[in-house]
């Protein structure tokens, strides 16, 4: 393996070390069959990238998480799960959108949106009102409650971008961004 993730354009995340977990000989393949390529990555911190733990997919997935529970733990104290997070942040950018706009806006499923927001009314934050010119569609505003969550819960997000991002310079930051947002665009434009 030469570190470069297979079929990858390069300049990519091709070029970034990752960490290796199984450097040494620790991957269940002997030193005597790995390359020498193989080697000088495994020596310069570069993963194999056929593995789960070092494909970019997982990388993501596990940073989400890791985001998610750093969130969590702080909007506990509010009765906010990170999940009832996204829709809240949508609201604070545009009241009165439809529920299936809401989904879209937020990535979600139809009835998973309907769920949150049941619980979001329940607690005071959002009240939900039928269209007066399509009686079909329900619009979704935040209440008083709703809107004054932003300037306690805002700042944790901010938070939690923070703490994430220790230790980086801001040219890694934007870097980062980047390459992200070139990631999501490139699932984005696949035709499925």
């Amino acid at each position: 393996m030469s570190g470069v993730i297979p079929g990858a354009k390069t300049g990519g995340l091709a070029a970034l070390p990752c960490k290796n977990a199984h450097a040494g000989g620790e991957d269940g393949i002997s030193e005597g069959s790995k390359s020498a390529g193989d080697k000088a990555d495994n020596e310069s911190g570069r993963g194999d990238y056929t593995e789960t733990r070092n494909s970019a997919g997982f990388l993501v997935r596990d940073t989400h998480l890791q985001f998610a529970r750093a969130l969590r733990t702080r909007l506990q104290p509010h009765k906010v799960t990170p999940g009832q997070w996204f829709f809240l942040r949508a609201l604070w950018e545009e009241e009165g959108l439809s529920q299936r706009e809401l989904s879209r806006r937020v990535g979600t499923t139809e009835p998973t949106t309907v769920s949150a927001l049941r619980l979001l009314e329940r607690n005071g934050v959002i009240r939900r009102q039928r269209n007066a010119t399509d009686r079909r569609t329900i619009n979704i505003f935040l209440t008083d409650a709703g809107r004054a969550l932003k300037q306690d819960l805002l700042p944790y997000a901010l938070e939690v971008n923070t703490v994430a991002t220790a230790g980086l310079s801001m040219e890694e930051v934007d870097q980062l961004y980047a390459i992200l947002g070139k990631i999501r665009d490139n699932l984005a434009s696949e035709e499925v």
